[in-house]
């Protein structure tokens, strides 16, 4: 979630003077949007681009709801298409938005304080009522209230929302300093009050939303797919920020219940676009007869987002993770080299950060701006935050880790752990076992070898593979030794890393903060991340965040790849300008031609 817009405030409703506000129609968190106010389409669209035809996805592990905001049940894909948010983001620019919902943002660039954005009066929902600000106030209301953890951890610093006429919607936070705040309010869909009084907010059920956006949820079967259909009285179909965009008749999302029946899904023609995550598939499954035949494509493309930090992620809830030295030793039984030889066809790199492929990740030792910022936290931080560049440990990818599996000893033996009668014990001769949660059956080749030089150690992991709705409610519940996480960045961070990381989040059901991380100083280095007033600042503090996260050993990293894996079949075409971050299919749109083609090669009419 990053969507902003920026506010001017009536004298009547703030301190600043007039004088001192601005009014626009777009907004960025640090200098100014790149586009000029009247742009008439994103770099990256066809603005001629042709509507028509279907686009079909896939969706794994099933559903049972429509509500993807509550901490409850198992929400449909696609929920995007059904509701416009107040902001739309340029996917050229790390964190700038341009108005959709809201036709102004009133704001004083000198007091973050509050924010205000101004209903385009054009603006309906699907059952043709005009959007309103009581909409947009009864939206943030009701997810403060209702919503999951995660929303409300992103909306802590919401302190008021009201309407302050039809048009007009006032943000008051109670942080002066939180710069991103009135841009992340920008992003967040907006829900029709009128549907939701006299219904229950936070219970799973089928029934089928009103929204404000593009498409329209036009039938669900239960349990097998849902279908998004193209509103054709779209109120912004015209706006600069769409055009180009939403070309399809419908969407449709079909439902697989694991990975590899998806992928068997994609061959036999059942939907038509796919992202590969798994390098070995991506080198030898996709030699089936229609790519041969040329009905479809497969290609890499470049990724030039951020790619997060995915991992062997420890609960330290847990007390067999709280010592730093346990979670560090059982890195070393990971063979990440052996395991890109023989698993993934060296298709990987190496994680090194929670912000890798980006300028966000730490590099180095810490100098400069980032050293002076860590200075004052150094007796509560390890010394190797400032003398040593986080490395994961490296074998040669010979299988024969040995050398590793000797470190890993030393640390848990200086942890107060060795090894009796072929077990590894403390000094309450418990033994240390703990279980490997994953929802992934594709999954257990990257863990069995890991399994393995864990038992070397001593150590007895176990493996449960359960389905997604399991899956989901013990990671809400926090019920889990171990899980395969994934932490998701943008180029911009800011108020998510409370979610993931901060304190506060570490007690709340169904969090992002899955870790159970409390530590002051990551608490005290995010709010400088949200604080930043330049892209330096942030940049800087987001290094040194990254820096303190490596050091804690919180996860045992993974890998990652900046490039997409895509395979379609040959009816979809994309814009010839690709935007920097982002693959951006909503830009993207049917060959009436080809789509007969390969509609008929799939047995479809």
């Amino acid at each position: 979630m990053k969507k902003i817009i920026i506010s001017l405030l009536c004298a009547s409703f703030v301190t600043p003077s007039f004088a001192a506000t601005e009014i626009s129609t777009s907004i960025a968190l640090h200098g100014k949007p790149l586009l000029p106010s009247n742009f008439s389409a994103f770099t990256y669209a066809n603005a001629n681009a042709p509507k028509g035809g279907d686009l079909r996805l896939a969706s794994v592990g099933g559903f049972d709801s429509t509500n993807p905001f509550i901490d409850k049940g198992n929400a449909i894909d696609g929920t995007q298409y059904l509701y416009d948010s107040l902001t739309v983001a340029s996917l050229d620019e790390p964190f700038s938005r341009y108005g959709l919902l809201a036709e102004k943002i009133e704001r004083d660039p000198e007091d973050y304080s509050w924010i205000i954005y101004h209903i385009n009066p054009n603006a309906k929902f699907s059952d043709g009522k005009p959007v309103t600000a009581e909409d947009v106030a009864f939206t943030f209301n009701i997810l403060k209230k209702d919503g999951g953890a995660s929303i409300k951890n992103y909306y802590g610093d919401i302190e008021k929302v009201e309407a302050i006429d039809k048009l007009k919607v006032k943000f008051s936070f109670k942080n002066k300093n939180n710069r991103e705040i009135g841009l992340v309010v920008g992003e967040q869909s907006i829900f029709p009050k009128h549907y939701w009084q006299g219904r229950s907010f936070n219970a799973t059920n089928l029934d089928i939303p009103i929204g404000s956006g593009p498409y329209i949820l036009s039938k669900i079967d239960a349990g097998r797919s849902v279908v998004y259909t193209r509103n054709p009285n779209y109120w912004a179909a015209n706006l600069p920020a769409n055009k180009g965009r939403y070309n399809f008749n419908s969407i449709t999302y079909i439902s697989y219940r694991d990975t590899t029946v998806t992928l068997e899904g994609f061959k036999a023609g059942q939907y038509d676009f796919r992202i590969e995550n798994k390098a070995k598939s991506w080198a030898t499954d996709y030699n089936f007869p229609a790519i041969k035949q040329g009905l479809v494509k497969k290609y890499e493309q470049n990724n030039a987002l951020p790619q997060g930090m995915q991992g062997f992620a420890f609960n330290l809830r847990r007390p067999l993770f709280q010592d730093a030295r346990v979670r560090q030793a059982l890195a070393y039984a990971f063979d990440f080299e052996w395991s890109n030889k023989a698993l993934f066809n060296n298709a990987y790199t190496r994680s090194k950060s929670y912000f890798a492929n980006s300028e966000l990740a730490a590099t180095g030792l810490p100098t400069g701006a980032e050293l002076a910022l860590l200075e004052p936290y150094r007796k509560q931080l390890p010394a190797s935050v400032f003398t040593n560049t986080y490395e994961p440990p490296k074998t040669d990818g010979s299988g024969n880790n040995r050398a590793n599996l000797m470190a890993a000893q030393q640390l848990l033996a200086s942890a107060g752990w060795t090894v009796k009668n072929g077990k590894l014990t403390n000094s309450k001769n418990e033994e240390f076992k703990f279980e490997m949660l994953l929802v992934m059956p594709d999954f257990e080749r990257v863990v069995q070898p890991f399994k393995q030089n864990l038992a070397r150690l001593g150590i007895d992991m176990s493996i449960r593979v359960v389905d997604m709705p399991q899956y989901i409610n013990r990671e809400r519940s926090f019920d889990f030794d171990m899980v395969v996480e994934g932490f998701p960045q943008s180029l911009s961070p800011g108020n998510e890393q409370r979610g993931f990381f901060g304190s506060k989040a570490a007690d709340s059901f169904g969090s992002r903060n899955i870790i159970g991380i409390k530590s002051p100083v990551v608490d005290a280095l995010i709010e400088k991340i949200i604080g930043a007033t330049t892209r330096e600042q942030l940049v800087t503090a987001t290094r040194a965040l990254d820096r303190v996260l490596l050091a804690g050993h919180y996860v045992i990293p993974h890998y990652y790849t900046g490039k997409y894996r895509i395979a379609h079949w040959n009816y979809l075409e994309q814009p010839t300008v690709k935007p920097k971050y982002g693959l951006a299919i909503d830009f993207w749109w049917a060959n009436q031609q080809n789509l007969a083609k390969v509609r008929a090669a799939q047995g479809k009419k």
